[in-house]
């Protein structure tokens, strides 16, 4: 048996060593859990799986005061500083990761290829590796906080035929543009939404902020005042929360500009709707996901998470959240699962050999299409900042929530 049979056989036996079914309990949102990976793993793995599925704020919360209601918790590294504070998950031992030398460096040193630029706000390296002191950093240890998982690089969508060749669409700016007013959306999330605004207003020459990953009160209040004022006079169509109701609002045809995320892209491409993810010149809005151990884990249970934990980076799981959009930590484990046409749209940046299906096996992706920015490689050296939890994440949870209400 050689080595990557090996690999493949140690990720694909169930935990045939426990006695009875085990049942693991993972707390997440939309992002990851699908129902399709949640059926595929209690295959794959030999036990029953339930998802709790909820919003950002809802998901931290549990998973920071009710560490017991969960086994897994299935989140970004933005949303990690609070439940580590609370000592609600413990650290994951890189020795039971069978692929750990795979998962790629973005998580691991902050980038991918020649080009040093990380970002601004919450760069996943900086928050990887569990210190001695039990602290977060990015001095490489046996222990980590979360194991990396998927990924992606967001802007905004725009109508392409109300901006033929994308003129004005290649900056954060245009999410401010006095023309669009009346038919531009954000994010309703405040450790997302807040950025793309940002980069609008900065872009814009509105706001300047001293460090745009780590606002100020200052900065948070100019940043809300001007986003209120705004919306005073119409100029926000709405305040979306879910990639469907994103895709529902350019659908209707009531936006032509908004903060759009990659299923919600795949959404309108299969409506045939005319619409383009932007490439800002100023960068990517970023994300990396990953899974948490609960604290209360031991035993029989923690070798079924860790079987989990494993199972997630071992190849198809990876192809499909490609599917919706999202990378994963170890591509190359996922190409064996992709067909040639799928690999080359997703992750090389080619125009589709032909129609490509999302997770659900429908069509998303028409043949001819090119995804937006270029091949995962060229994207994730374009980011401009992070997700992130700001050291006042509390106040501006409070002037946001009044923005939005």
């Amino acid at each position: 048996m050689n080595k990557h049979e090996s690999v493949a056989k140690s990720l694909s036996a169930p935990a045939l060593h426990l006695k009875g079914r085990p049942r693991l309990r993972v707390l997440g949102t939309a992002i990851s859990l699908l129902e399709e990976l949640r059926l595929r793993a209690q295959d794959d793995l030999g036990i029953d799986v339930t998802f709790d599925n909820n919003d950002f704020l809802t998901t931290q919360y549990k998973a920071a005061r009710e560490p017991e209601t969960y086994d897994i918790y299935d989140q970004c590294f933005h949303n990690l500083d609070i439940v580590w504070h609370w000592r609600a998950i413990q650290p994951v031992d890189t020795q039971r990761i069978v692929l750990w030398d795979e998962v790629n460096d973005l998580t691991k040193t902050g980038h991918i290829g020649p080009n040093p630029r990380m970002g601004l706000g919450d760069v996943p390296a900086k928050k990887l590796f569990v210190q001695p002191n039990l602290a977060l950093g990015d001095t490489p240890s046996r222990l980590i906080s979360m194991l990396p998982t998927t990924h992606n690089f967001d802007s905004f969508a725009y109508r392409t035929d109300l901006a033929p060749n994308g003129v004005g669409m290649h900056s954060w700016g245009a999410l401010f543009d006095e023309r669009w007013a009346g038919r531009v959306a954000l994010v309703d999330e405040p450790a997302i939404g807040i950025f793309d605004a940002a980069l609008a207003a900065q872009a814009a020459g509105l706001m300047a902020f001293d460090d745009i990953g780590n606002m100020s009160i200052q900065e948070i209040d100019q940043l809300i005042d001007l986003l209120e004022e705004r919306k005073k006079v119409g100029f926000f169509r709405d305040f979306w929360r879910t990639a469907e109701d994103a895709a529902r609002l350019m659908i209707a045809g009531e936006t032509s500009v908004q903060s759009m995320w990659s299923p919600g892209i795949g959404i309108l491409n299969s409506r045939g709707a005319p619409v383009e993810q932007a490439v800002p010149a100023e960068g990517y809005r970023a994300w990396h996901g990953g899974l948490c151990l609960s604290k209360h884990l031991s035993g029989r249970l923690l070798d079924v998470a860790y079987d989990y934990l494993n199972w997630w980076i071992s190849g198809w799981p990876g192809a499909v959240v490609a599917r919706q959009g999202y990378y994963i930590s170890t591509p190359q484990r996922s190409r064996q699962f992709m067909t040639q046409a799928e690999w080359d749209y997703w992750y090389e940046g080619a125009a589709a050999a032909q129609d490509l299906p999302g997770p659900d096996g429908q069509t998303r992706i028409r043949k001819g299409s090119v995804r937006s920015g270029g091949s995962y490689w060229q994207r994730a050296n374009c980011i401009a900042v992070w997700n992130t939890t700001m050291d006042e994440h509390n106040y501006l949870v409070r002037r946001w929530m009044q923005l939005v209400g």
